[in-house]
């Protein structure tokens, strides 16, 4: 694949997370992909990127990641985003706060044959939960 359809994939695929289309996601995730860093109680594959995704949905309907800064190859694509969001909903055993939250995080995304394969990141969750009132 090329670094141009590397990218095209991975803006689809922020548009079906930000528009809460998440059954399109396994338009472009292999179905052996690997989350390297899963989030809890993730399974692998499309069907733990829908969960987490849903997951985090379910907590903040009006849910966005802004991709900020992009660097790509013919084949891994890495950025930083921003997530914000308003807490109307429970999110890891924490009743909603109605709180909105902005935090950052950045992914490095590995693509073969068109789909997403591995995925490494990492995002400020702890700096969420501080925004929520969740912990100090």
């Amino acid at each position: 694949m090329s670094r141009d359809s590397n990218l095209a994939i991975l803006e689809k695929l922020g548009s079906a997370v930000n528009s809460n289309h998440l059954s399109e996601l396994d338009d472009y995730f292999a179905p052996d992909s690997v989350d390297h860093d899963p989030a809890p109680g993730q399974v692998p594959g499309p069907e733990g990127y829908e969960e987490m995704f849903a997951t985090m949905r379910r907590a903040f309907p009006d849910l966005h990641i802004e991709v900020e800064h992009v660097v790509a190859t013919d084949d891994e694509v890495a950025f930083a985003y921003t997530i914000t969001g308003t807490h109307r909903g429970e999110l890891w055993g924490h009743s909603a706060t109605g709180k909105t939250v902005s935090y950052r995080g950045m992914q490095i995304s590995r693509f073969a044959d068109g789909k997403l394969v591995e995925r490494w990141g990492s995002s400020d969750e702890l700096g969420m939960l501080r925004q929520l009132g969740l912990t100090t």
